[in-house]
């Protein structure tokens, strides 16, 4: 398992509401949290999509930014507004 690739997951930045407006999202494990704990809902395409390619690519079956841009994706699908982060 795949669980902290932070070299192969390219940071950003996700744009939400509430207390804590901006969240960061640096490893595979970040954005499968995000998506099931901090997701603003839990339906739609994009957002099933996120949440096997986290899975897959933890497992090690996809690569991270697969993963990453299905987050991307979803992100849109949500309404949440996605800033690159350069490092």
């Amino acid at each position: 398992m795949k669980w902290c690739t932070s070299g192969e997951f390219a940071p950003l930045m996700l744009v939400v509401s509430g207390p804590e407006k901006y969240k960061l999202v640096a490893t595979l494990v970040q954005a499968a949290e995000m998506l099931t704990v901090g997701w603003p809902i839990d339906d739609g395409e994009e957002y099933l999509t996120a949440i096997m390619a986290c899975r897959d690519a933890i497992h090690g079956e996809i690569p991270a930014q697969a993963a990453r841009a299905a987050l991307i994706r979803a992100a849109h699908e949500a309404g949440i507004l996605v800033i690159t982060v350069v490092h």
